[in-house]
């Protein structure tokens, strides 16, 4: 493998790795929206409950499906957060071993 195919597959690899890093973050965001909808649902639920909000049918449904929904929405982003983070690592890993293969010189500075 030449030097110049060592490059282009880090530069692949740098590209796959920013990607991976927003997907990180991007399901980092996801994942507090749905705990937020976790919370609201759930105070919702219990403030319908105990009455402290006059029941409405409407409003009961809504409480559930914002629980339901930021549960689903928690488990999915979360399962894709730790698959992208595991293969970030590995990416950066193949990367390090790649910058291990080029051949670098040390280059001296001149005497001033």
């Amino acid at each position: 493998m030449g030097a110049g195919d060592l490059h282009e597959d880090i530069s692949r690899l740098e590209l796959r790795i920013e990607q991976l890093a927003n997907t990180i973050e991007r399901c980092r965001k996801i994942i507090l929206a749905s705990k937020i909808a976790i919370a609201i649902g759930g105070m919702l639920m219990v403030a319908l409950v105990l009455g402290v909000v006059r029941f409405n049918p409407v409003a009961m449904i809504a409480a559930m499906t914002l629980a339901i929904g930021g549960i689903v929405v928690f488990g999915s982003n979360t399962s894709t957060s730790k698959q992208a983070a595991a293969d970030l690592s590995a990416a950066e890993a193949l990367r390090s071993e790649l910058i291990g293969r080029i051949d670098l010189r040390v280059v001296g500075l001149p005497d001033l």
